[in-house]
């Protein structure tokens, strides 16, 4: 037979868990009605720094040979060398689509972008050459476009290819940012002949719209 102690033990137990049970079940009902109120207010969305904006992409197409200016909805940053960054790693990425005019392997295109103003002498007497000649009198800035390795290793190999590639992203480059007025090119950091074995990476290029005309070379570099 259970001593009587251990069954007033017992019950006083059975009575203290109860009785928990019951704060317990007050407390969540306090917490729903509060919770329950808040509930219509919108939660706050983080700021964007970015709106997007209308920005001329000169894409490529193998096709015809051809570059068409085409307008779309970018967020891009405010600050020159990191927006020409952007712009080209999204020119870049639309070339990875599957349905691309212009197709190139996926991944990121640009290491860097440095963005130069270099003072340079005035034509002397004696040039002749007249693209020279706009290069040296140059006053605007020169974008130095730092390219991955793996990009140009992996890019397809001809003249027009490769040639439309350099036009997409200096046109690209001309219309949104149109301080730019000529463009160089590195692979890795260092000068490299072509882009995959033909068009030439060691000049300097007029920037221009390159849908209208052809690729300008500024030196022979």
């Amino acid at each position: 037979m259970i001593p009587r102690y251990q069954r007033i033990l017992f019950w006083s137990l059975i009575g203290c868990v109860l009785l928990m049970f019951a704060f317990l079940l007050r407390g969540c009902e306090q917490v729903h009605k509060r919770l329950k109120g808040t509930g219509n207010l919108a939660p706050l969305s983080a700021p964007n720094a970015n709106s997007p904006e209308t920005v001329t992409f000169y894409l490529a197409s193998d096709a015809d040979a051809s570059i068409t200016p085409t307008q779309r909805q970018v967020a891009l940053p405010a600050e020159p060398t990191i927006r020409a960054r952007a712009l080209l790693e999204n020119l870049i990425t639309q070339y990875g689509d599957t349905e691309s005019a212009h197709p190139l392997k996926q991944g990121s295109a640009v290491a860097d972008i440095f963005l130069l103003t270099m003072p340079s002498p005035p034509p002397t007497a004696n040039t002749t050459n007249r693209l020279d000649s706009l290069s040296r009198s140059s006053t605007g800035e020169t974008a130095v476009i730092n390219l991955r390795g793996s990009f140009a290793d992996n890019h397809p190999s001809g003249v027009v290819v490769e040639t439309l590639t350099l036009q997409s992203i200096i046109g690209t480059l001309h219309a949104a940012l149109p301080q730019i007025d000529q463009v160089r090119f590195l692979v890795d950091g260092k000068p490299r002949e072509t882009l995959a074995g033909h068009a030439s990476l060691l000049r300097a290029y007029q920037a221009t719209d390159t849908a209208n005309r052809p690729l300008v070379p500024l030196d022979s570099k």
